[in-house]
């Protein structure tokens, strides 16, 4: 799949359903084409019927992987489905998800969000029993654990598991006869249940993917939580003890999830736009200064600011389509300077699994950007983003600017640098495919072309997001809230595989 993207992958969406007396399979569909920004590299769902469960998946979008055909094979009143981007595990339709196994204990399958830190130890131990592998993902090591364990109940084998799983997951786990969800004491990733207006309930990542359905009396499903939807309602249990602080992914209000999405009582279009004016404050305060070094001012997160009024250094702010629009915004609505649209996306040519020639390949972003040249035309420009990982794509985009005009670009991001890797479920790379652990912020610009380059910081970040902690900063900071092996890549399970 093409992907000209600057900022993190995306992690996965889970759906799981129990809807009596409803088509649950077009339910779990269109729950996850709700879902569909979280991951396009595979999709797929689980079907029970309260004895048989069945099961389809594929390498695509949700389009792509269902048809009507396959669809009527999936006959039920419970389901799960998943969206995948591939975090642990490479791409491939082995490591699609659920997974989905026979046990002693009856049918049982599997949907995740999130990575395990420890699972390449925990798949060492099962190799050792004599349990076989048909993937690379942790997801597999995690059915196969629940399978194995001991408890008169699917909840007392999940409690059992949960006690040895390290890191971030958010998952969806289907019986013959009911649904679970679980989310880790942490509560890295989101996950919400809500009521179904026709009787039984939903869980998703994501409260959009709910309101499709028309759920109401929507919660988060609380860190540690294992909840069940079955005919005996809806049934809450505590397995083990939260984590405080907490350590939710902060990213999910950067980038990952849907504006309208409201996390831990948080809306996301808020966040993005205070997180655009903390940025227009802090980039008025630098120039105010007069500071060309960075030294002395917000941890030298800027290069190459020397107006001195704050107002006056550009004519136009531009977002870098979709998740900074909402930045942009509040950027403009605090300098002073107007927002107007500069970029128009192609969202598909992104999504395509078909290899462009040579001669299109060269022209990269080109391939998913065109410029409104009218907008950016003889203007000094400011470019919200909202974040640069390995620094691949924004100078292009800059270049695209200058070839339509631009007299100068000046970008602003509305995140710190982004230095160390995520172990929790998002891919960003290794420390050295990060291009902020391998240059300073005046490196940077200059690696990029632009005129000036600006980083809100951390301060900053979590004064937009409203609260001073209970949130993961790891990729900003390097101070991951569990012990990681720093050593660890996404496809490590594959060395011997092939």
């Amino acid at each position: 799949m093409l992907n000209f993207s600057e900022s993190p992958k995306e992690e996965c969406g889970v759906i799981g359903i129990f809807a009596p007396n409803e088509d649950v399979a077009r339910m779990t569909f269109f729950g996850l084409y709700a879902l569909q920004h979280r991951g396009q590299e595979a999709a797929g769902m689980a079907v029970a019927d309260g004895q048989v469960m069945t099961m389809h998946k594929g390498i695509g979008l949700v389009s792509q992987v269902f048809t009507p055909s396959t669809m009527t094979e999936l006959k039920g009143h419970y389901a799960i489905g998943h969206t995948r981007y591939s975090t642990t595990g490479s791409s491939s339709l082995r490591n699609a998800q659920p997974f989905m196994i026979e046990t002693i204990h009856g049918p049982l399958a599997l949907a995740h969000n999130g990575n395990l830190v420890n699972s390449a130890e925990l798949r060492r131990e099962l190799m050792v029993q004599g349990v076989g592998f048909s993937s690379s993902s942790d997801t597999e090591v995690m059915t196969m654990m629940l399978a194995r364990n001991g408890g008169a109940t699917w909840e007392e084998r999940i409690k059992t598991a949960m006690k040895k799983w390290a890191g971030a997951y958010s998952l969806v786990i289907l019986t013959r006869d009911c649904v679970y969800a679980v989310r880790d004491p942490w509560g890295f990733r989101p996950l919400c249940i809500g009521m179904l207006p026709s009787g039984g309930h939903a869980v998703a990542s994501e409260v959009g993917a709910l309101q499709t359905l028309g759920c109401e009396a929507i919660r988060d499903v609380k860190p540690g939580e294992v909840v069940s939807l079955s005919n005996n309602a809806l049934k809450v249990m505590q397995a083990v003890k939260p984590e405080q602080p907490s350590a939710m992914c902060v990213f999910e209000h950067i980038y990952f999830a849907r504006p309208d999405q409201t996390w831990d009582g948080i809306n996301v279009h808020h966040v993005r736009q205070r997180l655009g004016e903390e940025l227009a404050r802090e980039v008025a305060n630098g120039l105010s200064h007069g500071l060309t070094d960075g030294s002395g001012l917000v941890n030298g997160l800027y290069s190459g600011l020397t107006e001195k009024n704050g107002q006056g250094f550009a004519d136009v702010v531009i977002p870098v389509p979709d998740s900074s629009v909402p930045a942009a915004i509040g950027f403009s609505h605090v300098s002073g300077i107007p927002y107007n649209d500069g970029f128009i996306k192609n969202r598909y040519v992104g999504r395509t699994f078909i290899e462009p020639t040579d001669s299109l390949r060269k022209r990269g972003v080109a391939l998913k950007f065109n410029v409104i040249n009218e907008n950016v035309r003889d203007k000094r420009v400011v470019m919200i983003d909202d974040s640069i990982v390995r620094g691949n794509t924004t100078g292009p985009l800059i270049k695209l600017l200058r070839s339509a005009g631009a007299k100068e670009v000046h970008v602003a991001i509305t995140c710190p640098p982004i230095a160390h890797p995520c172990f929790m479920g998002v891919d960003m790379g290794r420390h050295e495919d990060l291009i902020a652990h391998k240059r300073t912020v005046g490196e940077i610009r200059e690696y990029v072309g632009a005129d000036s380059l600006y980083y809100l910081s951390v301060d900053g970040m979590m004064k937009a997001v409203q609260r001073k902690d209970g949130f993961c900063q790891a990729c900003f900071t390097g101070q991951y809230p569990i012990p990681v092996d720093l050593m660890s890549v996404k496809t490590g399970f594959e060395r011997g595989m092939k």
